[in-house]
C-alpha cells in the first residue's frame, strides 16, 4: 500500500523517488533558486524527514554554499534550530536530510495578523536563544526572517535555512556587488557592504519581532528602496509597547552594530517579567556585550 514503509532499498510505489536508496520523496514542500526541499521518509529509521536536493543547474558559488550549509548545520545542536540529520550525493546531485518540523512558518502566522506581546516575547527569547548558539560556535546566520522560522504544531519555532550562513573566519566568495540577505531585514552594515557579524542577525530579529507586533513590515517597498530605508530612519517601536520592550527593541534595530545588545542578553531580556539590571539599559553598556 502507498505510503507504507517499508525495507531499505525496496522499490518505491509508482510516481514516487527513492533518494540515495534510503529516502523515499513523498511531497514537495518549496523550492527555491538553487535547490528544492522534499517531505520524505526514512525507510531505514521509519520516520519523516525533509530532504534538500540540489538543482544540477546551479552556478559553482551555489554548490560552495550547498557544502557550506551542510558543514555548518553540522556544527550545531540546539532545540530552536533544525537539525541536520544526513548529507549526501545523488546521481550527482548534493542533497541533506534534515529535521521536518511539522506545521507552518512564522511568514504565514504574521500574514494572519499582529501576534499578542506575550507571545512575541516568548518566541523572540526562543530564537535569540537559538542565535546565541550560533553565534557562540562563530556562525551568523545572515538572513533571519520570518520565512525562515518554522512554527511547530505547538508553535514553538525552529530557526532554518541555513544556506547563507557564514563562518566568522570563512573565505568569502559572494558575488561582487551582491548583498546576500533578504532585503526587508538587512542590517544597515550588509546594505553598506561592510563586514557582518552577529549584531546584524540581531539586528534582524529585532524587525522579525517588530512585525509580529505590528502586523506589517518595517521596511517594505522594492528592493532597493526596502534596503536604503533603514540608513535614513530608525524603525519606529510603537511607544505603547512595554516600557522595557521598547528599549530592547530600539537597541535591537540601532544603526549602529556595536549598541546592539548580543542574542544571549536579548533571550534574557525578553521574557515577560525580565529585567536586566540596570546598567545594562544604558547603551555604552550594551556595547560591551558581544
Amino acid at each position: 500500500m502507498e505510503g507504507v514503509p517499508g525495507p531499505r532499498g525496496r522499490v518505491p510505489p509508482a510516481g514516487r523517488t527513492l533518494l540515495a536508496g534510503r529516502y523515499e520523496l513523498t511531497a514537495a514542500l518549496g523550492s527555491g533558486g538553487t535547490s528544492e526541499v522534499h517531505r520524505a521518509w526514512d525507510t531505514d529509521l521509519r520516520r519523516p524527514v525533509a530532504v534538500k536536493v540540489f538543482r544540477p543547474s546551479a552556478d559553482v558559488d551555489a554548490v560552495r554554499r550547498f557544502d557550506l550549509e551542510v558543514r555548518t548545520l553540522a556544527r550545531l545542536s540546539h532545540p530552536a534550530v533544525v537539525s541536520l540529520y544526513d548529507a549526501g550525493h545523488h546521481r550527482g546531485r548534493p542533497f541533506m536530510v534534515l529535521q521536518l518540523v511539522e506545521g507552518s512558518t512564522l511568514r504565514a502566522r504574521v500574514d494572519r495578523g499582529a501576534l499578542p506581546v506575550d507571545e512575541v516575547r516568548r518566541l523572540g527569547a526562543v530564537l535569540a536563544g537559538a542565535l546565541a548558539h550560533v553565534h557562540a560556535r562563530g556562525v551568523v546566520h545572515r538572513d533571519v526572517k520570518p520565512a525562515n522560522i518554522l512554527l511547530d504544531r505547538r508553535g514553538a519555532p525552529h530557526l532554518a535555512d541555513f544556506g547563507l550562513a557564514r563562518s566568522a573566519d570563512a573565505t568569502r566568495f559572494t558575488r561582487v556587488g551582491h548583498v546576500p540577505g533578504t532585503a526587508a531585514y538587512l542590517a544597515p552594515e550588509q546594505v553598506r557592504g561592510g563586514d557582518v557579524g552577529p549584531a546584524a542577525d540581531v539586528y534582524a530579529l529585532g524587525l522579525v519581532l517588530l512585525e509580529c507586533l505590528t502586523g506589517r513590515r518595517e521596511y517594505p517597498g522594492a528592493t532597493v528602496d526596502a534596503a536604503l530605508a533603514r540608513l535614513h530612519r530608525p524603525p519606529a517601536v510603537p511607544a505603547d509597547l512595554p516600557s522595557d520592550l521598547v528599549r530592547l527593541l530600539s537597541l535591537m534595530t540601532s544603526l549602529t552594530a556595536r549598541r546592539r545588545p548580543s542574542a544571549r542578553h536579548c533571550a534574557a531580556a525578553l521574557p515577560a517579567g525580565a529585567r536586566p539590571a540596570a546598567d545594562q539599559w544604558d547603551s555604552t553598556a550594551f556595547e560591551r556585550w558581544d
